[in-house]
């Protein structure tokens, strides 16, 4: 079972795996400080950069 789901925030799934920023940038999300996306939801971001949520779960998956 993954750790993390489409409705956490940034800042709980950086909080809960740190490593999980190499893959969060390896997408283009490289304002992982920025205030507003800490608490962007990992469904929003991957629609706002035009990932496939389901694509996004799987990179997290294989931390």
């Amino acid at each position: 079972m993954s750790k993390f789901n489409k409705d956490m925030t940034i800042g709980e799934v950086l909080r809960i795996d740190m490593n999980a920023a190499s893959v969060l940038m390896e997408i283009g999300m490289h304002c992982l400080g920025c205030p507003a996306s800490q608490g962007e939801t990992l469904e929003e971001a991957a629609m706002v950069h035009g990932i496939p949520i389901e694509n996004l779960m799987e990179m997290l998956d294989e931390l």
